[in-house]
């Protein structure tokens, strides 16, 4: 099976948590669903450079990285999934989606309003136990 390392961020403005929904795509179980910004981490990258790499190309955003926040092993039909998440801030609201079809800013109190990857949900649901 194959195993892939991404990181997430959390990235925070104004109370407001970014969440944006994937591209359509040929495995139904993550397309178009809702997800944390981020990527894959590439060969000799820590995970904070792969965040802010992975930031820049998909989202035109810069953030202040704070605090690692979980990591989550999530099996997809296809492959396993490590997702390290960042609690991240923005000092502006302005995305540019490069990959994505769209970006909502939620409060926490509406996270569960969207379709989530199934990989995002526990971070969704620790997010919420905090509120």
């Amino acid at each position: 099976m194959k195993k892939i390392e991404v990181v997430a961020a959390i990235v925070l403005y104004d109370d407001l948590i970014l969440c944006v929904q994937r591209p359509e795509s040929s495995l139904e179980y993550i397309s178009k669903k809702f997800e944390f910004p981020g990527g894959k981490v590439e060969v000799g990258e820590s995970f904070e450079q792969a965040l802010r790499r992975e930031l820049i190309e998909e989202l035109n955003l810069i953030v202040d990285i704070k605090s690692h926040y979980l990591t989550v092993v999530h099996q997809y039909p296809d492959f396993e999934l490590t997702m390290h998440s960042f609690i991240c801030e923005s000092n502006t609201p302005n995305v540019t989606l490069n990959e994505h079809l769209e970006f909502k800013w939620l409060s926490i109190n509406n996270l569960l309003d969207l379709d989530w990857a199934q990989a995002d949900i526990p971070i969704v649901n620790k997010l919420i136990s905090y509120e």
